[in-house]
């Protein structure tokens, strides 16, 4: 992993000083991330393999300044927290599918555990969700995405749950079993692969910024900001490559 560098991973972020692992330097981590590196299934179906490789998803994000899905966004910032000397697990997270009603399977996506003082849940790998560490086992955090909770089932069994709609809204279960990068492997596969995976009838590339977000879909660019919408539609002039590089910097 001679090609893998710390030091250029904090500069595609924004980060100019290293500080000792803390809930602060965490927490500006968390948040630089999610402002510098998009969430992105712009390789499904057909473009590009995504192989839980780290040095392979390494080249694709930070020299590259691509994005990418759940296992390579949470799968990097992992390694580059480890090297920074904090203490992280991968676990398997169950992401709740509100039109079906029903959870997903075990390793359905990635999520992250960061022991300080206290045991903190993090995430760089699903979309638009909370910005900054949320207290284990039972925090709240509040944002311009949105109102968090962890709900604490039992010892070892959690829910990342939004207020919306004046009620909370499951968004995935996770248990605290310590995972592998390999665990996620079959699951990586099925979401590139099957006919009923999701990724496979879309692309979509979303960032956040100070004031909201911005995400681009197969017919429209929007724009959010402090709850407010605009969208710009995909056209033959104004198409999805263009708006790509001109709003995420990215040439397929």
């Amino acid at each position: 992993m001679n090609d893998l560098s710390v030091d250029k991973y904090l500069e595609r972020i924004g980060i100019k000083k290293i500080d000792k692992p803390s809930l602060e330097f965490l927490s500006k981590l968390q948040l630089v991330h999610l402002y510098s590196v998009p969430f992105e299934d712009l390789d499904i179906p057909d473009r590009e393999r995504i192989i839980l490789d780290i040095e392979r998803i390494y080249k694709k994000i930070i020299p590259t300044k691509r994005g990418g899905f759940c296992y390579e966004l949470n799968g990097l910032f992992h390694w580059l927290l480890s090297n920074l000397g904090f203490n992280a697990d991968m676990l398997s997270a169950r992401v709740y599918n509100h039109q079906k009603k029903e959870l997903g399977p075990e390793f359905d996506h990635m999520t992250l555990l960061v022991h300080l003082e206290k045991d903190y849940l993090v995430d760089v790998g699903f979309g638009d969700s909370f910005r900054r560490p949320i207290e284990m086992p039972s925090g709240e955090c509040k944002d311009v995405s949105g109102h968090y909770r962890i709900y604490n089932i039992d010892s070892n069994n959690f829910e990342l749950q939004r207020f919306e709609e004046g009620e909370w809204k499951l968004q995935y279960s996770f248990t605290t079993f310590p995972r592998k990068f390999s665990d996620y492997i079959e699951m990586c596969d099925f979401q590139q692969d099957s006919p009923t995976s999701h990724f496979r009838t879309r692309i979509k590339c979303t960032i956040a910024t100070p004031k909201g977000r911005i995400t681009l879909s197969e017919s429209s660019l929007t724009v959010t900001e402090q709850g407010q919408k605009r969208k710009i539609e995909v056209t033959i002039e104004n198409n999805f490559s263009n708006l790509l590089y001109n709003y995420f910097g990215i040439k397929l």
